[in-house]
């Protein structure tokens, strides 16, 4: 699938995303790492939990900051499976991740290098270094097969 060996946190993320659609959840897996350690792991639960913002980004950055004790998550990197949302970019920008690296664009909802394009807004707090594409195969063709199952 992928032309390189995907980094042992994008497999993580891959790994997350494939048990949320176990879960019956849209396939969107995320971790953060924090000094080569992956410290929270997350698959979407917005169906399992009823809750419109338990995108996978976001119950990552709320385990990542539980972990360490605090809000802000500088110098940790996000790495996520899906082009981030408008809410997860902003949560992203507020948590002040370092790094944040997706797999598959998403044209359609994603808000960081399409749609709202938070990060380069005047008002965006912080931006992080953003790094897309490893994994991308992967990432879209489990979503894929997910939608194309329930068609």
């Amino acid at each position: 699938m992928s032309r390189w060996p995907l980094p042992e946190p994008m497999k993580c993320a891959l790994d997350q995303a494939r048990a949320g659609e176990s879960a019956g959840e849209v396939p969107i897996g995320a971790v953060v790492v924090k000094d080569g350690v992956v410290i929270a792991a997350a698959h979407n639960a917005p169906r399992t939990r009823s809750d419109p913002t338990a995108h996978a980004e976001v119950l990552a950055i709320r385990a990542a900051a539980q972990a360490l004790g605090n809000e802000r998550l500088d110098g940790c990197e996000l790495w996520v499976t899906l082009e981030p949302c408008a809410m997860c970019a902003g949560a992203i920008s507020h948590a002040r991740i370092a790094r944040l690296y997706y797999a598959a664009p998403d044209p359609k909802g994603g808000a960081v290098d399409h749609g709202a394009r938070v990060f380069q807004h005047e008002q965006c707090l912080h931006a992080p270094e953003v790094y897309a594409g490893m994994g991308e195969d992967e990432a879209a063709e489990l979503l894929r097969g997910f939608f194309k199952a329930r068609r």
